[in-house]
């Protein structure tokens, strides 16, 4: 008889509730386990948001769950509440906890609304920052990924693309303030380690680039290349690590490199996300790394414009399900 192998557990904290969240995350958990049938989904979020169809077989459903937690007030669709801030921040919690308990194999972030949050009187930089205290990690890394099909940019097959930052949710005066040798070479390492343990990739191959235009030429237009930069990637070579640079910014994502490299590392936020959403098409995925858990997370916001229109799209949701799915599915074959 056939061994039938564990479900894979996910757990999806829906986002804000007057956003696309809600209605993403109930989408893309019925369209990935029609796809995949070793998965089960838990939705945390109030049930009102999170409708389950009539005509949905019974297969599915059972396992398909939704965990009510009644949001503290209305909601009306595309306009912001702080009274249901507190009811957002619970839903992580949540999420967290069940992830660090073993009660599931990975999280899923919809998105939500920073500001809002943070008007309700709750310091919230963001996602990534609050999953590390939360999680008692000392550094996480922000890593987005996406796939590029067969043909883009004459690609003979379908190849992964990954971007890593340095620096997160900074304004770009504070960045260089931000950077240090430790900081970047704990950002390689981090990024080398999870690559191996969680992605299944023996030996990565990482590019990774400098700070200023030109990456500093020479130290003509900065000196963080030569006093950190450079200093962190020769540390993480005597390691092991495969790493190469550091790189203009503005020619570190050449076509043939693409075919070749794992991950690419950007020194700041819109340095590494600028062409990674310009090629993705918005089916990019948030991943976190350094955590002792699993979390991915959807590549766009809350779009409150569009919300309970039914026209939110739910491929990023999907793309994050799918993500999470194949990274707990690597942890149990190296567990």
């Amino acid at each position: 008889m056939r061994q039938v192998a564990p479900l894979v557990n996910l757990v999806v904290s829906t986002g804000e509730p007057a956003g696309i969240g809600p209605e993403v995350s109930l989408i893309a958990a019925l369209g990935f386990l029609r796809e995949q049938d070793n998965v089960a989904i838990t939705l945390l979020g109030d049930s009102k948001l999170l409708p389950i169809p009539k005509n949905i077989s019974p297969e599915l459903v059972s396992r398909l769950r939704v965990q009510n937690i009644e949001l503290k007030a209305p909601v009306l669709q595309g306009t912001l509440n702080p009274e249901n801030a507190q009811y957002v921040i619970h839903l992580l919690d949540q999420a967290i906890d069940g992830c660090l308990q073993g009660q599931f194999d990975a999280m899923v972030t919809a998105p939500l609304q920073k500001s809002i949050i943070n008007d309700a009187g709750t310091t919230f930089t963001g996602h990534t920052e609050y999953l590390a205290e939360r999680c008692h990690a000392s550094h996480v890394v922000m890593m987005l990924c996406a796939s590029l099909p067969i043909g883009f940019l004459e690609l003979q097959s379908s190849r992964s693309l990954r971007v890593a930052l340095v620096t997160t949710h900074l304004p770009l005066k504070e960045v260089p303030l931000a950077l240090s040798y430790e900081i970047v070479l704990d950002t390689i390492q981090i990024v080398n380690q999870d690559l191996q343990k969680k992605f299944g990739i023996s030996k990565p191959i990482i590019r990774i680039a400098g700070l200023n235009p030109h990456a500093g030429e020479s130290g003509y237009l900065g000196q963080e290349e030569i006093e950190i930069i450079s200093p962190a990637i020769e540390a993480a070579k005597k390691m092991g690590v495969q790493i190469s640079g550091p790189y203009p910014g503005d020619t570190m994502f050449d076509a043939a490199s693409i075919t070749q490299v794992d991950a690419f590392i950007a020194m700041y936020h819109d340095q590494g996300l600028a062409p990674f959403k310009f090629v993705t098409f918005g089916n990019g995925v948030n991943v976190t790394l350094g955590l002792p858990i699993i979390r991915t997370s959807v590549d766009h916001g809350t779009a409150l414009d569009i919300a309970g229109k039914g026209i939110a799209d739910a491929g990023s949701m999907l793309e994050a399900m799918r993500l999470a799915y194949q990274l707990a599915a690597n942890q149990r074959k190296q567990s």
